[in-house]
């Protein structure tokens, strides 16, 4: 595991292996590579994953993934399956809320003046929710986010959507930071604006044009091998590709499997291929405090979490867990693969969609619920407007006006008049600026139309103390700020079509959140007996949603016990689920990344010597 902490001290060289003085030679065709005399074909030399901040190593293998304790909820939705994780680098904190400071520092930076105040607010994580009817919280409310004394706490707050945007941020800024460093980009931060920051998908795709004001040239990159390249286009160097090596995949959330694996972290009883002792918590043993004989530690507890009715952090004088709510993120030891906090401070959101029967369908090799495959969408080029999912939109204004009509047959009206009059003027301007674009086929005007007439106008609405109608413009501003397909200056991508995939043997359809558990032939509806075509397209055809479940497509798992949870929940197998577009005091996140090549990591067979 330590070899992935080597850091490429003299990644720079990089750019010089291109036009080293080796000459390595195609096994396949025998022509020499990086040999401008010979038309340049390029072969870069590779020393491995440059490890991305915050990141440590785990390295992967198999596990049985699954319950280690009493099923004390009954929900048996967890038996035990032998499945394989990749190796791949996860946070060894938790986000922190100086990290999110971070994030929202730079919205206000980018998008601060551009006019487009739903971009900032949609990363704004709910102080509230550290809210109860029958506890005194409002300090919390009010200081946990911003103070300094709780800038290396883990934010909390965050919905899964909100994760998500900030592991999109997080990738494009490291990125960007290892291009500036390594002299491929000027450094000229302050100079960015909605439509020219850094991107890697509009970088790799060559659509991101650097500010010309940097300490460096725009066009600086690896210098260009290919003559007959370098004569047609005129300059000295071209841009950074994939198949340099330099840039870092994706920060993301980690999967279900690679989030419990880590947790459990078995690498630390294992000899090798033996696994001496199945583990129910982060640690050996049975206990949740610390049994080690001669430690100084010996009988403290392991992990922050509630340990009894009214025990939130023991005795004064000797404040056992010393945390009343979060604890500072490294206050506890980590586990054998140098993660912290994988046992109690916070629960944290994974990728995963909740089934409650995934382990009887989960895959051996990698499991995860939750594809939807896309593509870039190359009608428009680069993004210079935001993009809506204006069909979604419009099925959720359109749901309000059915749950008025059904609570006016059950005697009360859900809303009042004035309120009544606003969903149908938001139904009105979303179906006036769809109509203008079936017309004009331009979107960048059917998002002016959309941010000047729905999203904005809800914004005024809701800040205006006066109107009577800022209660439902701002559930109703709060539901549609989701619905962004690509932000400004992003790559657009789309859903893969049928007709994409038609000679496909793997998959065909771009959704694939409910294959095998909600999709139309799972469900009685597509047996003989039920047979009913109408359902194929509904989402409730399985999981009756609002009436008789909680779980739809839109159910995210959450994994490990937090600071208000029992030991229970401590274990890494247990799982729960919330509506990704919910947020809570208790839940808080880490980023994964993918290691590529050898599962061994840096240093290890499949890189260049």
């Amino acid at each position: 595991m330590k070899k992935s902490n080597v850091i490429l001290s003299v990644f720079a060289a990089a750019v010089l292996l291109l036009t080293s003085c080796k000459k390595d030679y195609s096994s396949a065709t025998g022509w020499q590579y990086n040999n401008v005399e010979n038309g340049g074909y390029l072969r870069a030399a590779y020393q491995g994953q440059e490890l991305g901040p915050g990141l440590v190593f785990v390295q992967g293998g198999r596990f049985s993934m699954g319950r280690a304790e009493d099923d004390v909820n009954y929900s048996w939705d967890n038996l035990q399956t032998p499945v394989t994780v990749s190796s791949f680098y996860m946070d060894e904190t938790e986000v922190t809320n100086q990290h999110w400071l971070d994030y929202m520092h730079w919205l206000q930076l980018v998008f601060g003046d551009a006019g487009m105040p739903q971009l900032i607010e949609r990363a704004l994580p709910d102080t509230n929710c550290w809210r109860r009817a029958d506890q005194d919280m409002e300090k919390y409310v009010e200081l946990y986010l911003r103070h300094p004394a709780y800038r290396d706490y883990p934010v909390v707050g965050v919905s899964w959507l909100q994760a998500n945007d900030y592991c999109s941020w997080r990738t494009d800024r490291v990125n960007e930071w290892i291009l500036i460093r390594e002299g491929f980009l000027p450094f000229d931060a302050l100079s960015q604006n909605e439509s020219s920051y850094f991107t890697t998908d509009t970088y790799l795709n060559g659509l991101y044009v650097p500010s010309p004001q940097g300490d460096a040239k725009p066009e600086t990159g690896l210098e260009i091998v290919n003559p007959k390249a370098l004569a047609n286009s005129g300059k000295d160097f071209r841009r950074i590709s994939t198949e340099d090596g330099i840039l870092l995949p994706r920060y993301r959330l980690p999967t279900e499997a690679e989030w419990e694996y880590s947790a459990m972290a078995l690498i630390g009883n294992s000899y090798r291929e033996l696994i001496q002792d199945r583990r129910t918590y982060p640690w050996n043993g049975h206990f949740v405090r610390n049994d080690a004989d001669g430690s100084a530690y010996f009988g403290t507890l392991r992990a922050n979490f509630m340990r009894g009715s009214g025990d939130a952090m023991g005795v004064a004088g000797y404040l056992n867990d010393a945390g009343d709510i979060t604890t500072p993120v490294y206050q506890y030891p980590p586990n054998d693969f140098g993660l912290y906090n994988m046992a109690g401070n916070v629960s944290e959101w994974v990728a995963d969609v909740y089934r409650p029967l995934t382990e009887s369908e989960r895959s051996e090799f990698r499991p995860y619920r939750g594809n939807v495959y896309k593509t870039r969408d190359l009608t428009e080029g680069q993004e210079a407007y935001t993009v809506y999912d204006t069909t979604s939109m419009k099925r959720y204004v359109a749901q309000l006006a059915v749950n008025n009509v059904t609570a006016q047959k059950g005697g009360k009206l859900q809303f009042t008049a004035a309120e009544e009059g606003l969903i149908a003027d938001i139904t009105k301007s979303l179906d006036d600026a769809c109509a203008r674009f079936n017309q004009d086929k331009n979107e960048e005007n059917l998002s002016t139309d959309i941010s000047d007439n729905v999203i904005l106008k809800l914004y005024d609405i809701m800040n205006d103390s006066s109107d009577p109608k800022r209660k439902v413009a701002r559930t109703m501003y709060e539901e549609l700020r989701q619905y962004v397909r690509a932000d400004i200056g992003r790559q657009k991508m789309r859903d893969v079509s049928l007709e994409e995939n038609i000679n496909r043997l793997n998959y065909r359809k771009a959704d694939n959140i409910d294959f095998g558990d909600g999709d139309y032939n799972s469900s009685k509806w597509s047996t003989k007996s039920f047979q009913d075509p109408s359902y194929e397209n509904r989402e409730d055809r399985m999981y009756d949603y609002g009436k008789t479940t909680l779980i739809n497509n839109r159910s995210r798992v959450y994994k490990g016990g937090s600071w208000e949870d029992r030991a229970y929940y401590l274990v890494p197998s247990t799982r729960r689920f919330l509506d990704e577009r919910r947020s809570s005091r208790d839940i808080g996140f880490r980023c994964a990344m993918d290691a590529v090549g050898s599962p061994e990591g840096i240093g290890s067979r499949g890189t260049d010597e």
